[in-house]
């Protein structure tokens, strides 16, 4: 059946994305997170979703944070960190939140598949995805994706160590347990 052809695909294709990842970029990312007062999360369409999870884990994590957009989101200011998810790095409406975050002096971060893409201009940081393929197994956008929210998640583990936490500090954070 084609559906055990497209996740082998789309999982060796992540694997292969993720292991060429620059850990420095990502270890540089987290120091930004954790030295910000709030940070901001956006993305435009699928890849919003993704920023939305990765937000409700910083949250869990015990960290301020807000996806932007939501009715609640709080000015963006200079102490704050801005997570920008966009496979092209030209969504108009991510590089509004750039120029606007970039204008009050927030730090940004960008995770992008495009290193020549103007969003990449407005960050402090930048986690490229490189190598991303695209067919009718993991159409537009699948395989950027999926290999952000598996980065996102993994860089949520790495934040726990840091913070020496366990999953039961973020259980106690988390809206069903209470």
């Amino acid at each position: 059946m084609i559906y055990k052809e497209a996740y082998k695909f789309i999982l060796s294709q992540a694997g292969d994305i993720l292991n060429n990842v620059d850990e420095s970029s990502v270890k540089r990312s987290i120091e930004i997170i954790l030295n910000s007062k709030k940070t901001f999360v956006y993305g435009a369409g699928r890849s919003g979703i993704i920023g939305k999870s990765f937000a409700m884990r910083l949250v869990q994590l015990g960290l301020t944070a807000y996806f932007i957009g939501e009715t609640i989101t709080p000015i963006v200011t200079d102490q704050d960190s801005v997570f920008l998810i966009s496979n092209t790095g030209t969504t108009k409406s991510t590089l509004l939140v750039a120029e606007i975050s970039k204008n009050v002096g927030a730090k940004i971060i960008v995770l992008t598949s495009n290193e020549n893409s103007p969003l990449v201009k407005y960050s402090d940081e930048k986690i490229l995805l490189r190598g991303i393929s695209h067919n009718s197994l993991a159409p537009l956008g699948t395989i950027f994706e999926d290999s952000s929210l598996i980065l996102l998640d993994s860089i949520i583990a790495q934040m726990i160590q840091i913070l020496n936490q366990s999953e039961e500090d973020l259980r106690k954070r988390h809206a069903i347990w209470v």
